[in-house]
């Protein structure tokens, strides 16, 4: 039986993590085995651990983590390393705000061996023009400095197999904010089996959104000169 982890980064997301580790623990009760839902706390301000360690003693298969605060990019990595390092078959990323929906998970998982990669596409983005624009602008920086035209290169919901992931991880750095774009990067690079499937994306269910447009143009800044880094690399490694 193959087993699942899922990766979710936290961070202030009291109004929210309750219903989101509640509705992902049922994907992984579903698929069961050594299955785990692993959601880790990044340096949350709020009550967000807290809640977690409450549902923890409820939901057999749910792992709370906690860490102190690194960002999204850095936790995310941080789960991807530590399903590898706990040998899940796959591992699952998406976020802790409700945006995405678990009923969409299965259709990934049923076409897990026709893959190396399966990645989200948010055709249908509801979480404003803002972000929208933003990833059309992340899909031209990708296209001008790789040569590579990524349908979502950052999509929050994303099924990659253990082996495959563990080819590429080692060669993001560890703080890197944009590490699920650097990953898609590398596979579509390295020419991996990867597959685009449309999904839905809702407005944040709760809180507050941590990035606000001068993060994101400080992120964008510096994640241009970090690509530019990673393509000599990969040039240098050819």
């Amino acid at each position: 039986m193959d087993s699942l982890y899922i990766v979710i980064p936290a961070y202030n997301e009291e109004m929210n993590i309750e219903s989101v580790a509640r509705e992902w623990h049922e994907v992984v009760k579903k698929i069961g085995g050594n299955s785990k839902l692993v959601i880790i706390n990044d340096g949350s301000k709020d009550n967000t651990y807290n809640k977690m360690l409450d549902l923890k003693a409820e939901l057999k298969y749910f792992e709370p983590l906690t860490k102190p605060n690194s960002g999204h990019g850095a936790t995310v990595l941080y789960g991807y390393h530590y399903a590898i390092e706990h040998c899940a078959d796959y591992i699952f990323q998406t976020d802790s705000d409700g945006q995405t929906l678990p009923s969409e998970f299965y259709q990934f998982w049923e076409q897990r061996y026709r893959y190396s990669a399966i990645i989200g596409h948010r055709s249908n983005r509801q979480d404003g023009l803002s972000r929208v624009f933003v990833t059309k602008i992340l899909k031209l920086v990708l296209r001008c400095i790789f040569g590579l035209n990524i349908t979502d290169a950052n999509a929050p919901f994303r099924l990659i197999k253990r082996e495959v992931m563990e080819k590429y991880i080692y060669q993001i750095p560890k703080d890197f904010n944009l590490s699920n774009v650097m990953l898609t990067v590398l596979l579509m690079n390295a020419k991996e089996n990867v597959k685009f499937i449309p999904i839905t994306f809702r407005p944040r269910q709760g809180g507050v959104n941590s990035i606000n447009l001068k993060r994101i143009i400080r992120i964008g800044k510096q994640a241009i000169k970090d690509f530019r880094q990673i393509k000599k690399k990969l040039k240098e490694s050819l």
